[in-house]
């Protein structure tokens, strides 16, 4: 409630968001630093997400069907991923990506940086849609990109869970995954996750005016993210490093597309 008042009684929705965002980020980021762990990292940035998409939709006095939709469906997002990390981590004990950077508070720093710019950038389609008062009807393009969400969800949910599974039984130790989803794309948790941002961008956009056009960058930063940066690069590389030697790998990484079923 404090921070939902406090919240609502701050600048523009989006002054508010960044704020917020990187204050969080940047909180984190001296606890985890002086501890030397990586293990909320994930936690902290779906709860970020859920934080902000709940204050800046409730600081409405009516919230409107379009609203209502896009926000439950980036807090089903980040509850179900955030979750999801969490307890694999736990489990695994670290995360490989961190092992050269949690020792070193300036690099770490950036690190929680780029989570927060990760953060506002996919959500900004989302808090500008949470920004108006007006009620705009619900049109065609509303329902496609709600549908682009769905079928990107229930991808991501799907892969998750066949790999997950994949890795509980003892007789897959050390091999990589190449059934289910996995074997018509190296990465079909990134394309879901993709598809759907991408299709909250199509909702919000029957709504968007001149400059609010700019959150296209959501589903494109995201996209150039995950197959440039933190996304496919590093897996891709530690994958040629554990099994390139492997015919049967080779023959995987060559028949099979590495992000989008089929194509690409």
């Amino acid at each position: 409630m404090v921070l939902n008042s406090i919240f609502t009684t701050m600048g523009s929705t989006l002054g508010k968001a960044v704020i917020l965002d990187f204050g969080i980020q940047w909180a984190c980021w001296a606890v985890a630093a002086s501890l030397k762990t990586e293990k909320f990292y994930d936690l902290a940035g779906s709860s970020t997400y859920i934080l902000l998409t709940f204050l800046s939709m409730n600081q409405n006095k009516t919230i409107h069907t379009r609203q209502k939709v896009n926000s439950s469906m980036v807090i089903a997002w980040a509850s179900r991923l955030g979750f999801y990390l969490f307890t694999r981590i736990l489990k695994d004990g670290s995360d490989k990506r961190f092992n050269a950077v949690k020792t070193k508070p300036g690099v770490f720093w950036i690190y929680w940086t780029l989570q927060g710019v990760w953060v506002f950038s996919t959500l900004l389609p989302t808090l500008i849609v949470n920004s108006k008062k007006d009620n705009t009807r619900i049109k065609t393009r509303d329902y496609a990109g709600w549908g682009l969400w769905g079928l990107g969800f229930l991808m991501e949910v799907l892969a998750d869970y066949q790999k997950s599974q994949f890795r509980k039984n003892p007789e897959n130790a050390g091999k990589f995954i190449n059934t289910g989803l996995w074997s018509i794309s190296r990465h079909p948790n990134y394309f879901g996750e993709i598809l759907m941002w991408s299709g909250l961008y199509v909702s919000a956009s029957s709504t968007l005016k001149g400059w609010e056009h700019i959150s296209i960058i959501s589903p494109l930063f995201l996209t150039f993210l995950l197959t440039n940066v933190s996304g496919i690069p590093p897996l891709e590389a530690a994958g040629q490093k554990r099994w390139g030697s492997d015919p049967d790998y080779v023959a995987y990484v060559k028949n099979t597309a590495k992000l989008i079923p089929y194509i690409w």
